[in-house]
This record gives C-alpha cells, sequence and structure tokens, in this order.
C-alpha cells in the first residue's frame, strides 16, 4: 500500500494543488452567488491554533463581480508577499463565516 507524503494542510480545498486565477474566480462567484460577504484576509502563519486573520481592508459588502474581490486579493497578495492570504465568505443571516480558502502561500513553503 503506497500513502501519500507528509505535507501541511491548510484549510478549504487543501488537499488540491494551488488554485489558479480561474479557479479562485470561480470560488469567489460561488461566494456571491450564495449572498455571502467575501472578505479577504491575511497572517503570517497558518497554524490551527492561529484564529484570529488580520483583515484586508473591510469586507466587501458592496462587491457584486469577482473582478472587485480578485482586485483586492491581488492589491492583498503584492503588499504581504510573506504571508497566507485566504479569501472568506459571511453569512449576514447566521452571522458567522461560512467557508474560506487559502489564495496565496509565502514562497517560503
Amino acid at each position: 500500500m503506497q500513502t501519500l507524503p507528509k505535507e501541511r494542510r491548510y484549510e478549504t480545498l487543501s488537499y488540491l494543488p494551488p488554485l489558479s486565477d480561474a479557479q479562485i474566480a470561480k470560488q469567489v462567484q460561488y461566494i456571491l452567488n450564495q449572498g455571502y460577504i467575501p472578505a479577504v484576509e491575511f497572517n503570517e502563519t497558518s497554524e490551527p491554533t492561529e484564529l484570529f486573520w488580520t483583515m484586508w481592508k473591510l469586507p466587501l459588502f458592496s462587491a457584486k463581480t469577482t473582478q472587485e474581490v480578485l482586485g483586492e486579493v491581488q492589491s492583498c497578495r503584492s503588499q504581504y508577499a510573506n504571508c497566507y492570504v485566504r479569501v472568506v465568505g459571511f453569512d449576514n443571516i447566521k452571522q458567522c463565516q461560512v467557508l474560506s480558502f487559502i489564495v496565496h502561500k509565502p514562497s517560503r513553503y
């Protein structure tokens, strides 16, 4: 029996290869289609004990297109290239975060 090599797992979709910009756009479109509020967050580590990430600007309450969200993702990536960056979807009915996924990992990993 062969097993997969041990590697760090992060958030939702972490078992997949890094997402391309087109795949990230599809995930963001899903967030918008569900009526969730997208936000971009960053942090120096992605440890399971690290519950609170720093929010990049305010949540994108008025975002209607994927391009608006992807523009903020790209801005955060360029400003904090040495940090993990993730996109989060907030449900304003349940008043909680319902999904998140990593869109950028620092080059040191």
